[in-house]
């Protein structure tokens, strides 16, 4: 819980593209990934990429290659948010400080128990802008775009009133739903599929940093929770976040990596 504390906390004032909150709170991940001496593509973790202002944003990659396979589980999380409006902090802890700790604590689960697949594990900028983090990524990936065999995306995962995670896009890729199943029978967290383009649903299908690959025909799995009271309002607090739910759904998504990368070529 310390990584969603701290990056949701006050002195990082919202994590807003651009400030200094953003800022230190790249430089948490980075340091987290120096400690787990992952490897990276990019010098010093940072992927730089020009926004439409002439400003930068800055993507944070880590890499660890398969003990078997080439192909790519591209693991992604944005690390951004709203900074702060009319005096107010916007903190982001569910909104996405909660995808950011599961995508580091799977960077040190991975490093100690190497998949056989290889996983790139990417912190987003600029989502809250338009997803240009993860465009940037697609456009400067730093390999050829067919070895990804799949995409995971954690926005938002850390409270649920009906004890539930979606795992959205199984619609379009079936293929990959037997496994997330299998994982779901296994954690109290109730697993729903959809969301991603069935009639009279909400369509998360290009909702966040897993949208852009979508469209090259990229899979993707994005897991996330319904929106709450508190989404997008100063009010998503490290408080508000249910710790026992976090840690149960970081745990299916761990659960679900491990069954995917363990069965598919």
């Amino acid at each position: 819980m310390q990584d969603v504390q701290y990056l949701s906390s006050d002195k990082l004032a919202g994590r807003a593209t651009t400030t200094e909150g953003n800022e230190l709170a790249a430089n948490y991940i980075i340091s987290r990934f120096e400690e787990l001496e992952i490897t990276s593509q990019y010098p010093d973790y940072i992927q730089h990429f020009t926004l439409s202002e002439g400003t930068e944003g800055r993507n944070i990659i880590g890499f660890i290659p398969g003990t078997s396979s080439s192909q790519i589980i591209l693991l992604m999380a944005h690390y951004d948010h709203l900074g702060k409006k009319d005096g107010k902090i916007y903190h982001g802890a569910d909104d996405n400080a909660s995808g950011t700790a599961t995508l580091l604590n799977l960077a040190a689960y991975f490093m100690e128990n190497k998949p056989s697949h290889s996983i790139l594990f990417a912190a987003t900028d600029a989502e809250e802008m338009g997803l240009l983090g993860a465009k940037a990524l697609l456009h400067d990936f730093p390999f050829p775009l067919k070895q990804i065999k799949l995409v995971v995306n954690m926005d938002m995962i850390s409270r649920s009133e009906e004890n539930t995670l979606y795992a959205v896009g199984t619609t379009f890729y079936p293929q990959f739903k037997r496994y997330l199943e299998k994982a779901g029978k296994r954690s109290p967290v109730e697993l729903v599929f959809g969301n991603d383009g069935g009639k009279g649903e909400l369509d998360w299908t290009n909702a966040s940093d897993h949208g852009p690959f979508h469209k090259k025909e990229i899979p993707f799995i994005y897991f996330g929770v319904a929106d709450h009271a508190d989404y997008h309002k100063p009010t998503d607090t490290f408080e508000n976040i249910q710790q026992t739910f976090y840690l149960q759904a970081s745990e299916l998504i761990l659960n679900a990596l491990l069954e995917i990368d363990a069965t598919i070529e």
